[in-house]
């Protein structure tokens, strides 16, 4: 199924046992705080005597508070064994749909809402290209592979999602972020979209599950182990190839990915007593273009390059490669280059470059089906969720391994 970004329109996939309670934002832009009338009621337990709920009629007959809606609203031509299973729990229940569940089943949405974080007018590559980037702002690459896990899980669910993207200096929810959560069930939001104190504000109201963020109260987040996989890269670099001078080309200035794995880079460079230039002049946006500006301008500047660029991603590595390439630098003879993620694109440059392997399309997966169960009232297993990250040693780190790649 189609996704469609910044359109507000939904991507489709077939009704399937999934669904979730509306989120209580207000038509007012603002969001509301609360559910509709009778919110106790509907998450109250028939266990206790009280009178049985929607919440209860799904959990007997195995299906989404969605499903029952369906059946109990004709909604949507639910499956046969769906309806069964729906109604005879409703007659061992008793269970009789009041005007709180009508309310609620009226606010079912089925629907999740995904915020990209870009550069809506990225940096472009270096004057005098030959428009090698061009078109790159059209291909996200790993925001579209995770993406891409996202939406199979929510096709598993029966829900549709809703992309749009937000610039990547707007840290204000602003009327488009809201407007997309009195659409949606909760939200995915990619890297550091909102800041703090905005993202406690929303994440009170709607469910939220970020990437690349910090895990709070009212939050969950999911992310590849950064640390462990750089420690590992920067180890490679030093004791196996002896590097002393390395350079850290970093992704958009605030991000969590690229801070932590910064700080997890310096840490293990101190450690070996090697030398590490980062800052302000090597600062990039996870773009190819970003990557091959800054080395660009370092070269035009006469500054001697360090023995290895560590790069934010792989786009940024593919930036960096091509702008050394230009100069008649050799990679990795004069200086080596590696990445972070292990996009597909990163297997058949020349050299093969060597990064760190994040499952980009499971932290999509996990990231929904963490908001799933938060969306249904249900308390995440964990709030912060590490999935592993690998090194990939190939070619553009210095290793010579003929149609192998070494996995660590």
């Amino acid at each position: 199924m189609a996704v469609p970004v910044d359109g507000g329109q939904t991507a489709g996939g077939s009704p399937a046992d999934g669904g979730v309670p509306g989120n209580g934002i207000a038509d007012g832009g603002v969001p509301d705080g609360g559910t509709a009338d009778g919110a106790s009621a509907v998450g109250a337990s028939a266990d206790g005597g009280s009178a049985p709920t929607i919440y209860d009629v799904a959990r007997v007959a195995g299906v989404s508070i969605a499903s029952v809606s369906r059946v109990l609203n004709g909604r949507r031509n639910p499956r046969p064994e769906t309806r069964d299973r729906v109604l005879r729990a409703v007659s061992e229940l008793g269970f009789a749909p009041d005007g709180a569940a009508r309310a609620l089943s009226a606010r079912l949405k089925e629907t999740v809402g995904v915020i990209v974080r870009r550069p809506l007018v990225p940096a472009g590559a270096p004057d005098g290209d030959d428009g090698a980037f061009a078109d790159e702002a059209e291909s996200l690459q790993f925001p579209d592979m995770l993406n891409r896990g996202i939406e199979r899980a929510a096709q598993r669910r029966g829900f549709d999602l809703l992309v749009r993207t937000v610039d990547v200096d707007d840290h204000d929810p602003g009327q488009r972020i809201v407007a997309l959560a009195r659409k949606s069930d909760g939200l995915i939001l990619h890297d550091r979209v909102l800041d703090p104190h905005h993202l406690q504000r929303l994440s009170r109201q709607v469910p939220v599950v970020t990437l690349a963020g910090i895990a709070s109260e009212t939050t969950a987040n999911v992310h590849s182990d950064n640390r462990a996989g750089m420690v590992a890269l920067a180890r490679h670099l030093l004791r196996d190839h002896g590097y002393r001078t390395l350079g850290y080309l970093g992704g958009y200035g605030d991000s969590p990915d690229s801070l932590a794995r910064h700080e997890a880079l310096e840490a293990e460079v101190a450690r070996a007593g090697a030398v590490l230039h980062s800052g302000p002049q090597w600062q990039g946006n996870y773009y190819a273009a970003g990557g091959a500006a800054v080395t660009e301008r370092l070269l035009a500047s006469g500054t001697t390059l360090p023995r290895v660029i560590v790069c934010a991603n792989d786009q940024t590595a593919l930036g960096v490669m091509y702008a050394l390439r230009r100069r008649g630098v050799d990679v990795p003879g004069e200086v080596a280059v590696t990445g972070f993620d292990d996009i597909p694109m990163a297997r058949h440059l020349h050299p093969q470059l060597t990064t760190v392997r994040q499952p980009i399309g499971e932290l999509g997966e996990t990231a929904f089906e963490v908001l799933y169960s938060m969306i249904n009232h249900e308390r995440p297993a964990e709030r912060d969720v590490v999935l592993p990250a690998r090194l990939m040693c190939r070619e553009s780190c210095g290793c010579h391994i003929s149609g192998q790649v070494s996995e660590t």
